[in-house]
């Protein structure tokens, strides 16, 4: 039984110096060159998703200056639009929060 490019002789059994010829581990390795391109593509990565904590502050300052401008309009609903904008401060701080510890985590757990 032969396929094409390959044949094995099944007449005799192999030793265990043939099976490991044949099977041969490659043991992992890394160069220094390998070790800076994985910690360039590591503050690379911390970077892009530090990105998002830009976006949280610039969402906390619509968040605020539509406050000014709503209470400028109607200074009656101050306590309706004081709790939206805390609630929007809230949720725009969470996701730059959460944009930071993504960051942290790339930079020291990898």
């Amino acid at each position: 039984m032969s396929c094409r490019g390959a044949s094995v002789n099944l007449s005799r059994p192999m030793t265990n110096a043939v099976v490991a010829q044949r099977f041969e581990t490659r043991q992992f390795r890394t160069t220094a060159t390998r070790q800076d391109i994985d910690q360039a593509a590591k503050y690379i990565g911390a970077g892009a998703a530090a990105v998002g904590a830009a976006g949280s502050g610039s969402g906390i300052g619509t968040v605020f200056g539509s406050l000014i401008i709503g209470y400028a309009r109607n200074p009656s609903l101050k306590n309706n639009l004081f709790t939206y904008a805390v609630l929007g401060f809230a949720l725009s701080e969470a996701m730059g929060l959460f944009c930071f510890l993504l960051a942290a985590g790339i930079l020291f757990a990898f």
